[in-house]
């Protein structure tokens, strides 16, 4: 209760849409479900926040007496170093994927897309093998920093399985994090069913489900971005669940805020093969598929891919 008023109210602010059924709807059901757990309030959600209204929109979120904040994604967190001092008594939290710089009144959360992705293109890559298809499409908004080096990491584990595997990265929004574009998204996958390929890595936001519906219907190797609960749904079905869920990552960090054992200032990095909550699973892997996948968590986490992940990062922001 860092506003004195006897109660503790959370503030969600998301990119995405609230019910996208993927990265950002696992933040805001996790909150409600930490808000219920601990007797807080009914957090306040404002979803759908563009970049360029980021600044307005989290200034309007902390006047309504929050007493924390809780940014779903890296693309609003420019004015960030300035809402975070103006606004010192909340405590702020950035589930910042592709990270932000380090500041005294941000707590944050990040990840290793090359790490994560490149699980997902090798998880691909060995249901194609089994089905006999050589082609994948990644479908994507408007080829953004964090996109390529996710799509790269992903071409690498999906030929990692088969050197002559092919990955396309198609672009289905505007610039800029356009990640909801239905028709854009649902018309790449159809001219990609068209073009042989025979999977789809729907890195999308309130786009996401459609892409997978029409995948399912289709008969081809889909994926989540970022839930972990995939697997388990019974209204759509994914073949692999690539996780960076937002909603693991903050039952993890509510329990250290609780314990005082991660404040603001510190950034909490969630890493495949040490840290249970990131990477790609197959959902009814066979033994040899899973003894596959185990073996690429442990190389990882020994640092046997880090040269190239480098690399792939290099490429990425730097044109390297």
């Amino acid at each position: 209760d860092s506003n004195g008023d006897g109660k503790v109210v959370i503030g969600i602010a998301t990119a995405g849409p609230a019910n996208d059924g993927g990265y950002y709807q696992a933040l805001v059901d996790k909150t409600k479900a930490v808000s219920t757990q601990y007797g807080f309030s009914d957090p306040i959600v404002v979803d759908k926040i563009k970049s360029d209204a980021a600044a307005t929109e989290l200034s309007n979120l902390a006047e309504q007496k929050v007493d924390i904040i809780l940014v779903g994604a890296s693309s609003l967190g420019a004015p960030l170093k300035d809402l975070t001092t103006k606004y010192d008594k909340i405590f702020w939290y950035c589930n910042c994927g592709a990270g932000q710089p380090a500041m005294p009144g941000l707590a944050q959360s990040t990840d290793d897309s090359s790490e994560i992705s490149y699980t997902a293109g090798y998880a691909t890559g060995l249901l194609l093998k089994a089905n006999g298809g050589t082609k994948s499409v990644f479908i994507g908004a408007s080829d953004e920093n964090f996109e390529k080096e996710a799509y790269l990491a992903f071409e690498l584990g999906l030929q990692a399985v088969d050197a002559s595997f092919t990955n396309k990265y198609v672009p289905s929004g505007n610039f800029p994090y356009d990640f909801d574009n239905t028709t854009g998204a649902t018309e790449a996958l159809n001219a990609a069913i068209a073009d042989g390929s025979k999977a789809v890595y729907p890195f999308l936001g309130g786009a996401h489900e459609p892409v997978v519906k029409l995948a399912n219907e289709k008969n081809v190797i889909v994926m989540s971005a970022g839930s972990s609960k995939a697997c388990a749904r019974t209204d759509l079905k994914y073949d692999i669940q690539v996780r960076f869920d937002a909603g693991d990552y903050l039952d993890t960090i509510f329990n250290e805020m609780l314990a005082g054992t991660f404040k603001e200032g510190d950034i909490r990095v969630f890493k495949v093969g040490i840290d249970p909550q990131p990477g790609a699973q197959i959902c009814k892997p066979t033994a040899d598929q899973q003894a596959a996948m185990d073996a690429v968590y442990k190389d990882i986490a020994a640092g046997k891919l880090a040269a190239k992940f480098g690399e792939i990062k290099g490429k990425a922001y730097s044109g390297g």
